[in-house]
């Protein structure tokens, strides 16, 4: 019998980063502070533990439980979109991005992800990896890989463009969700790591082992 990989899902949103991976080879935690989006999460992934909770302080007393950590912070405060002219509340940076990927390289043993969005500004800690939009911090190589996002991908701002988006990720759940005082019911669907693009990066820590 193989032993299942637990792996820790940090700002776990919908899910898409771990949608298509084998619940047969893992045993998937994880926390996510808003509840509307965690019930989404776990209806799509009823298999999967669903912590509704803080994910720093869900990490720090949690960490050495698990074989992986997956984190992908929040990214409004980080993205090109801030300095966007059509933005018109100033933002600053959430260091939580930093500090995760901080804590993660001298504490924690096992294989690591952060993830985020390319930033407006030059990264503070250079990136392992930039896929499409996506910037990926690891402790392990990841190869590059083509990511298709549905065609006007950001311009998908209404419940029309929220219906498209639950189709092309193969994520569902009833009505709209708005992220953290968003008024776009895609908004909460575009954070989202396209789930070819999650398998992908576990496949390259199974392949290539943690670095060092």
């Amino acid at each position: 019998m193989i032993k299942k990989k637990k792996i820790l899902n940090l700002y776990g949103g919908l899910g898409g980063n771990v949608k298509e991976l084998d619940n047969n080879l893992y045993e998937i935690t994880t926390v996510e502070k808003d509840s509307k989006i965690a019930i989404a999460y776990q209806l799509n992934n009823p298999t999967h533990k669903v912590v509704v909770g803080d994910a720093l302080e869900y990490l720090l007393n949690h960490y050495s439980e698990y074989d992986i950590v997956w984190a992908s912070p929040t990214c409004q405060s980080h993205g090109r979109m801030v300095k966007a002219t059509r933005h018109k509340i100033k933002k600053m940076p959430d260091m939580s991005l930093y500090q995760v990927i901080i804590f993660l390289t001298h504490f924690f043993k096992g294989g690591w992800i952060v993830e985020n969005v390319k930033p407006y500004y030059e990264p503070l800690i250079k990136p392992t990896a930039i896929i499409g939009r996506h910037v990926f911090w690891s402790n392990f190589r990841i190869s590059n890989i083509e990511v298709k996002n549905l065609k006007g991908f950001i311009n998908n701002t209404n419940t029309k463009g929220a219906e498209a988006l639950k189709k092309h990720l193969g994520i569902k759940y009833e009505g709209n969700i708005y992220y953290d005082g968003n008024h776009c019911p895609a908004q909460v669907l575009r954070n989202c790591v396209p789930p070819k693009l999650g398998l992908h990066i576990i496949n390259e820590y199974e392949l290539n082992g943690v670095d060092g």
